[in-house]
């Protein structure tokens, strides 16, 4: 089994895009994208390891304990660079993240936020430079109308299943998600299209044609060996 350094995983995965990451995974025949996810306060491209939140329908169950707000666990277990991914596929039109989140989250250097379901203090977010990725944005609250069932456990991202541990990278054309075991593999096929598109484009700086360039080099790209 390959042992992984998560150090300079993270190093070369904020190098990337989510084109070439996602390009990766279709070559190998994974899944990992997800479209629809739009920046909703900074155009920020975010990467790091997967902290998961959980959020279902209604109000959280009584309990003795004394009650903790959704997200806040996550971020209290995050470290910097991490990213907070959230699900609220409920049907309520219910904010999953907002700005005192946020701001804690600025302060402990974590990388930004994904969120399959609406957000809200966008402009609060704006003001901190604070990336979140969110299928929509609301100012309706959480209060009564959603709650947290779980951190750190699998979640569902539109079609993806997402783990804690797993890494992330999200920017203006989409979010991808790829599974530990399996970070080093795409890394190396990602960088390797990288690579080539840039030779490509390197070839039209020279004055090759576009057609010349793209008929000889990019419809095989992703050819399997």
């Amino acid at each position: 089994m390959t042992v992984i350094d998560h150090v300079q995983a993270l190093r070369r995965l904020s190098r990337l895009d989510s084109c070439a990451l996602s390009d990766a995974l279709d070559k190998l025949s994974l899944t990992g994208c997800v479209t629809g996810l739009a920046p909703a306060s900074v155009p920020t491209r975010i990467s790091g390891r997967v902290h998961t939140v959980k959020l279902t329908a209604g109000p959280a169950p009584l309990s003795s304990a004394p009650p903790r707000h959704l997200g806040t666990t996550a971020i209290e277990a995050a470290t910097a660079g991490d990213v907070i991914v959230i699900e609220q596929r409920t049907s309520f039109d219910a904010a999953c993240w907002g700005g005192l989140l946020s701001r804690a989250a600025r302060m402990r250097g974590i990388a930004g936020i994904i969120a399959d379901g609406p957000v809200r203090d966008i402009d609060e977010a704006r003001d901190l430079a604070f990336p979140i990725y969110s299928r929509s944005v609301t100012a309706r609250t959480a209060r009564g109308r959603i709650h947290e069932s779980g951190t750190d456990v699998p979640i569902q991202v539109q079609d993806i299943m997402v783990h804690p541990g797993d890494f992330a990278l999200a920017d203006a054309s989409g979010v991808v998600f790829v599974r530990s075991e399996r970070i080093v593999e795409v890394l190396g096929v990602a960088e390797a299209i990288a690579a080539r598109e840039a030779v490509m484009a390197g070839r039209l700086v020279e004055g090759r044609s576009i057609t010349e360039v793209m008929g000889a080099e990019y419809e095989h790209l992703l050819h399997k060996p």
